[in-house]
């Protein structure tokens, strides 16, 4: 009974379809594009980013991905400061401002240090009108040795040292992974 009952519903109703009032087949609405659709045709020949692009890019990741490790450390500070006699509402708090107050520490310090390497990278680019590894290497180590002037010349050279090699290294393990492992 209760299924001749269903029966007269559906007959009652008919199912809505979008577009059958177009001679298309519905799956070849959904077929994407797999590579890139641009607006403009001068946007296609670009192979990289522009500097506006670069400088949102690395400030921007510079700055989230501090942010997340500092809050972390800071959290791990916080539990391990916790006191045996703190009631948890007190300990949450620690823990909260802990790694609030280092996450926003890391994040400031690795988004300046993006910003001036996008800046340096992206001027290299213009002036040797190349984009390779030098460029990459080169910013690293201009931005150590900038973000650690303040130090002495022996901090920036170290500083300095250690952007390059990081950034080579960078470029170089991408390439790696852009060879041989198949994505």
């Amino acid at each position: 009974m209760a299924h001749s009952a269903s029966n007269n519903e559906d007959q009652k109703y008919r199912q809505y379809h979008p577009y059958q009032q177009f001679d298309i087949p519905v799956q070849s609405l959904y077929n994407l594009p797999i590579s890139p659709e641009y607006l403009f045709h001068e946007e296609s020949l670009n192979s990289r980013r522009s500097w506006g692009e670069n400088l949102q890019y690395y400030t921007g990741t510079g700055y989230l991905s501090g942010a997340v490790l500092g809050a972390v450390r800071g959290s791990v500070q916080g539990l391990r400061q916790a006191e045996s006699s703190d009631t948890l509402k007190l300990r949450i708090n620690r823990v909260l401002n802990s790694g609030g107050h280092a996450g926003r520490r890391w994040g400031n310090s690795l988004g300046v240090l993006g910003l001036i390497f996008a800046g340096l990278e992206s001027g290299l680019v213009y002036l040797r009108d190349s984009d390779d590894l030098l460029n990459t290497a080169v910013a690293g180590l201009g931005t150590g040795a900038i973000y650690r002037a303040a130090g002495g010349l022996r901090s920036a050279a170290i500083a300095g040292a250690i952007g390059g090699v990081a950034a080579a290294a960078a470029v170089a393990g991408k390439q790696a992974v852009k060879r041989y492992v198949p994505i």
